[in-house]
């Protein structure tokens, strides 16, 4: 989906028909500007002077699939009731942009001719006083046009929407059930398709199994210069790599024959498989798959919908587990890793992921699987949980700076990655720990967390952040007030 964005400024037929028009043409030149500095194209829709232009340009939005988002400007005064009945029916992201034509005021030429025509500070007042009225969800962002920083800051916004969009219309695969006895990997099915849109629904391994014997020996031959080209091959079990290649090309047409963006499967389940996915399911999430180990498909959902959100709409985001600590003093560092299934988008640039085979422990696998083992970069990060906390879902985020693995760990034949927590180690465990945070996430260098921030807002979840300000006491208040607030909703 080729996402765009609308841009809708409002103003009034009370300055006369010449301001209109110069109304008008400076917001085509500001859209035309934008969108070739923006991830995505914003578009000037209309100069609205009535409840009924408001009204109607909303109603096109919701039923464009396209439109990932309105963003507002008052270049002159709206007056706020003829916006009511259209952001009452806005079902799409919505930023506020507090700015303005000219950079500053013009000494010599202001006069009230100047005053009339630019009034955004009067019209973002107004304008942004009925969406407080209303309780609306929405992005404020203020300053100067061109200014670098209000683009980035907007092209964030545009990124955490498109996140929307895609969870709106996100599926995800199951493949037998979650493993057995897990807490956190349930969840209610239904109130997340409600809240964000989520269609979760299971497919048999067995289904998975005929689809795999139907793969045909030139596909898996393609598939394997595809691994070739980039990857170091580094095991002389090539029918290790070549059966991972049959899942890899079964899993995916079945998820596209179904339009699914995310998929899930557990190592208890791999009823007439000889290998758990490992490279299978690497590579598809390196092609903006999102995935779930032991049938969580809530982490696999957002794991897709974090990739959407990133650079180019697939960005370095992973399926992440925290595995053990280094608590040493001084260097306390958590060793982030699964037993196979990491995207090779976390890898260090430099090197290539190495495809290797060894034998898993765990499961009900026949032979030795397959699997890319890598070192992760270096560079700020956050990790992301999604968890049902019954009767509502709270997203925690967590910031985290990562490192390069401070050793080699030469019998660890796994992808890992590890980082700093903030506020620091032991701190931010008993954080993520007291928040219900999962022991799955998402780790990402390309989302932030205000993006996070704002994609919960939009889908109306609780949103909670651990970074380098947070304590544990804080974090228990803020943890009380928000389970009074959501009572209340």
């Amino acid at each position: 989906m080729k996402y765009n964005f609308w841009f809708v400024v409002g103003s009034q037929f009370l300055y006369g028909p010449e301001v209109l028009v110069t109304v008008e043409e400076r917001a085509k030149e500001m859209a035309d500007k934008l969108s070739e500095l923006l991830p995505y194209p914003l578009l000037y829709k209309v100069t609205a002077k009535t409840n009924q232009e408001i009204t109607d340009i909303v109603k096109e939005a919701n039923y464009d699939d396209t439109c990932a988002g309105i963003i507002t400007w008052c270049h002159t005064f709206s007056p706020s009731k003829m916006w009511i009945n259209g952001l009452n029916n806005l079902q799409k992201p919505y930023c506020h942009f507090a700015t303005q034509y000219n950079k500053e005021i013009p000494n010599d030429e202001i006069d009230m001719d100047f005053m009339n025509l630019n009034q955004a500070a009067h019209g973002d007042r107004e304008h942004g006083f009925i969406a407080a009225r209303l309780r609306m969800p929405r992005k404020i962002i203020a300053g100067y046009w061109q200014n670098q920083n209000v683009i980035e800051r907007m092209g964030d916004w545009m990124k955490s929407a498109v996140g929307v969009a895609v969870s709106k219309n996100l599926k995800v695969m199951r493949f037998g059930d979650n493993m057995r006895e897990v807490a956190v990997t349930e969840g209610d099915k239904v109130e997340v398709q409600t809240k964000l849109g989520w269609q979760v629904n299971t497919w048999a391994v067995g289904d998975l199994v005929k689809e795999m014997n139907a793969v045909t020996e030139q596909e898996i031959d393609d598939m394997m210069e595809i691994y070739s080209s980039k990857y170091d091959i580094s095991t002389d079990n090539i029918n290790a790599i070549r059966y991972q290649a049959r899942e890899e090309i079964a899993m995916k047409k079945m998820l596209d024959r179904e339009n699914c963006k995310a998929f899930s499967n557990t190592f208890q389940d791999l009823y007439g498989m000889e290998q758990l996915p490992g490279l299978a399911s690497q590579h598809l999430m390196s092609q903006g798959y999102g995935y779930g180990g032991e049938g969580d498909w809530k982490v696999a959902a957002m794991t897709a919908i974090m990739k959407a959100m990133g650079e180019n709409g697939n960005g370095a985001s992973a399926f992440m587990e925290d595995y053990t600590y280094h608590l040493a003093e001084g260097q306390e560092y958590s060793l982030g890793a699964h037993m196979l299934e990491v995207c090779p988008s976390l890898a260090d640039p430099d090197k290539k992921p190495k495809i290797e085979t060894h034998h898993l422990g765990i499961g009900m696998n026949e032979k030795d699987p397959a699997r890319l083992v890598f070192e992760g970069k270096a560079g700020d990060a956050i990790v992301v949980s999604l968890v049902d906390m019954g009767g509502r879902l709270r997203l925690i985020c967590q910031d985290v700076v990562c490192v390069k693995p401070i050793m080699p760990m030469p019998n660890l034949p796994v992808a890992r990655v590890m980082w700093k927590a903030m506020p620091n180690l032991t701190e931010g465990i008993e954080c993520w720990i007291t928040a219900g945070g999962a022991h799955h996430t998402v780790l990402s260098y390309d989302v932030s967390a205000e993006q996070m921030k704002d994609w919960a807002k939009m889908m109306d979840i609780e949103f909670v952040h651990i970074n380098k300000d947070t304590t544990v006491q804080e974090l228990e208040k803020e943890l009380l007030v928000n389970d009074l607030v959501w009572k209340l909703k």
